[in-house]
């Protein structure tokens, strides 16, 4: 937890009558990470592909563009299979020419039918005018046109304009057809008519019928297409259903194929050699090496280079660190890797121990209930292999803070039951956020307990008494309580944020004491001794009642009045010093900037009170709407809701149910309810979206923003083994 898995760096190195063995042996234990050769070794060069990486690769697209024509994904896979190559050779192009012929006897017909839409949109207007097509073109004598456009503007242009001996308008609806009969040597005279005026021509179709049975033409053409593509569509869903099963495999297998026809492009090569190098888990080694013994035997050399310390340095391999494999480890340096016709080959290639400088990648290692919340440390970045992973930290404190901002044992059963939807899809994604619904609705469900909440009401006001229910109040009625909400979420903020300061100052420990000192321990002595201040009796009436004093928050509920007057001037001393330790450590700017993370970034966690408040309050409102209000003398207020006594109380509001169950009127009494039952499903509802927008985010923005800019970082590299994790086919 908290570190990653503990890398080792190992090279291969044998023959290359060997090399398809090794890459074989390599791929089917999936456990090393290669890194390409980056061709710093004199006499080395990168690797060739195999010769059939080519064609393996052109099959694949293909195979992928069928798949693409046919819609098919993981889902339409059905049993596992495994298919060889005399399948792959027989049906690929069978399977192929099928599709192509429907997918272009779809392409034919899709076009024809986007070409009838336009030809439709086209004689539409037409249709409007009423006039038969072959009426609006074609003469000798006259000028037509149709447009779009008023008839007034047009007729009173003509009539203004010169060389024009007669003309006729027919309109309809917007489209204007328009007949010129011009003098002589004004032929074009009508163009110069539509120009003058807003009027969009149309082109006339070439037809001799009528534009409504044009349309009509049209149309049953249209439906003619439209049926043919539904007979494609139900061939190419057919043909899914027979080739989805062999296309998947086929893919899987060729992606295996390109993938080990092409490793050899990250191995470094002489004419008889190779060394390949990568990473495997440090506890795997043992087990990476005995498979390559097993199956190659000894002409290839496995040597565990270095380990990796979670500092980022490379911790050399002891001789009693190999024992455990019957062999003594020399250093990679001195270690001939393979021989070969005579040819001996280092495995540093005689001059350097690696052919690489990457840093080891990264596999997080939490324990099961803590591994969905990688996802959202990974939605920043991936931890470096040198950092502490945040994921075990960002678990007890997500759904802790989610939990107490919603509060409620209604959302939180809701919550759980959202959560285990998503468990229901195979992406790990949907899964991780499943299992982080589930773990926040836990939390709010045990807070909405103890604040005896279900659905914003009290179960004692409902005369349901069990047993720590109510232990805490939100706050809405009782201004004790939310002054004590406003502590607790500062001094969390303070313990999250400290616990990010101290991460950090671990990780600077990797640059030396001194810089860990002045990078994060002065933040540490700045912040703590400010708050140490804050809530110290040192200038007490000077800060406000809630904090500090008889009247302060916690003095109502533990008794706990302030710190010393002696602790708050230790404290303000202590802030001074972290503030110049701030300026030496990293200058003027830093010293500008103490006032947001020494002070800013803790009252940042008062969003956790204000959305406590806020959705408390508004599931109250809802409530308050449908059951009505009854108010105490100390200002309590009750929901009449069934079987609770509200006669001694004043009403404020009477609630929906009641509105009708008091009217003494059936049609009310229905109306009151259906709006009432409207009311309680949607305004939940409304508030549990709000509570995942407003809580879910909020939180986030306080783990990513304030607790990971103490320590976190991020930019490792994720952990891609060579090889392929393939589904058995079924029996």
């Amino acid at each position: 937890m908290l570190r990653p898995e503990r890398m080792s760096k190992v090279s291969v190195t044998g023959s290359k009558a060997v090399m398809e063995e090794v890459i074989e042996t390599v791929h089917e234990l999936n456990l090393l990470h290669v890194v390409d050769y980056d061709d710093r070794w004199e006499g080395f060069r990168v690797g060739d592909t195999r010769p059939e990486a080519e064609p393996l690769s052109e099959t694949l697209v293909t195979v992928r563009s069928i798949e693409s024509i046919l819609n098919i994904d993981e889902e339409d896979a059905g049993p596992s299979r495994i298919v060889t190559d005399e399948e792959i050779d027989a049906e690929i192009e069978d399977v192929r020419g099928r599709v192509n012929e429907l997918d272009d006897r779809r392409a034919e017909l899709r076009e024809e039918h986007r070409d009838i839409d336009d030809r439709l949109a086209s004689v539409r207007p037409f249709a409007r005018l009423g006039i038969d097509l072959d009426l609006l073109s074609g003469y000798n004598a006259l000028d037509t046109a149709v447009v779009e456009g008023r008839e007034d503007e047009i007729e009173e242009e003509l009539s203004e304009t010169e060389g024009i001996e007669e003309f006729e308008t027919f309109a309809e609806d917007g489209i204007v057809a328009v007949f010129v009969y011009p003098e002589e040597g004004y032929e074009d005279v009508l163009a110069d008519v539509l120009v003058n005026v807003e009027a969009t021509a149309l082109s006339v179709p070439e037809a001799e019928t009528s534009p409504e049975e044009y349309v009509a033409d049209l149309e049953a053409r249209k439906e003619e297409i439209d049926a043919k593509l539904d007979e494609v569509e139900a061939d190419i869903e057919e043909l899914k259903l027979d080739a989805a099963g062999f296309l998947l495999a086929v893919e899987e297998q060729l992606s295996i194929d390109v993938q080990k026809a092409e490793i050899p492009l990250s191995f470094a090569t002489t004419e008889h050699s190779f060394i390949a190098e990568g990473w495997v888990l440090s506890e795997q080694y043992s087990e990476f090496e005995s498979a390559l013994a097993e199956s190659v035997g000894e002409r290839v050399v496995v040597d565990e280079l270095e380990r990796v310390t979670h500092d980022g340095h490379a911790e050399p391999v002891a001789e009693s660190d190999s024992s455990d494999r019957g062999e003594t480890e020399q250093a990679p340096a001195e270690k001939p890797a393979a021989t070969d016709g005579g040819e001996e080959v280092r495995a540093d290639g005689g001059q350097e121990t690696t052919m690489h400088e990457e840093k080891p990648p990264v596999v997080l290692d939490n324990p099961g209930a803590a591994k969905p919340f990688e996802l959202l440390v990974n939605l920043v970045n991936r931890p470096k292999y040198t950092e502490l992973d945040p994921t075990l930290l960002v678990f007890l404190t997500y759904p802790l803070a989610f939990g107490f901002m919603i509060g409620d044992i209604g959302y939180g059963l809701l919550y759980i039951a959202m959560g285990a939807f998503l468990l229901r899809f195979d992406s790990e994604a949907m899964k991780a956020l499943g299992w982080i619904g589930v773990w926040a609705g836990i939390s709010t469900a045990i807070f909405g307990y103890l604040y005896d909440d279900l659905f914003g009401a009290h179960m004692a006001d409902m005369g349901i008494y069990l047993p720590l229910a109510g232990l805490f109040d939100k706050g809405l009625q009782t201004t004790q309580w939310a002054e004590l909400w406003i502590i607790v979420s500062i001094l969390f903020g303070l313990l999250h944020l400290n616990i990010g300061l101290v991460i950090g100052f671990i990780n600077e420990m990797g640059h030396g004491l001194k810089a860990a000192i002045y990078e994060r321990g002065s933040w540490i002595l700045a912040m703590n001794g400010l708050f140490a201040w804050i809530f110290s009796l040192h200038l007490a009436g000077s800060k406000p009642g809630l904090l500090v004093g008889s009247e302060s928050a916690l003095n109502e509920f533990i008794g706990f009045g302030g710190l010393p007057e002696i602790v708050g001037i230790a404290g303000l001393v202590a802030f001074v010093i972290g503030v110049v330790m701030v300026g030496i450590g990293e200058g003027i700017a830093g010293v500008f900037e103490t006032p947001a993370w020494a002070f800013g970034h803790v009252l940042s966690y008062l969003r956790m009170v204000a959305v406590l408040l806020a959705k408390g309050g508004m599931a109250f409102a809802v409530n308050l709407i449908v059951f009505g209000g009854y108010s105490t003398e100390e200002g309590y207020t009750y929901f009449r809701l069934p079987g609770t006594d509200v006669s001694s109380y004043t009403q404020d509001f009477p609630g929906l149910v009641w509105i009708g169950v008091d009217s003494g009127s059936l049609l009310i009494l229905v109306v009151a309810i259906l709006a009432a039952v409207a009311v309680f499903v949607l305004g939940h509802i409304l508030v549990l979206i709000l509570g995942i927008t407003a809580a879910g985010i909020q939180m986030l923005r306080l783990e990513y923003v304030e607790f990971f800019q103490k320590f976190y970082e991020g930019g490792g590299e994720e952990y891609e083994p060579f090889g392929d994790d393939r589904a058995q086919p079924a029996d």
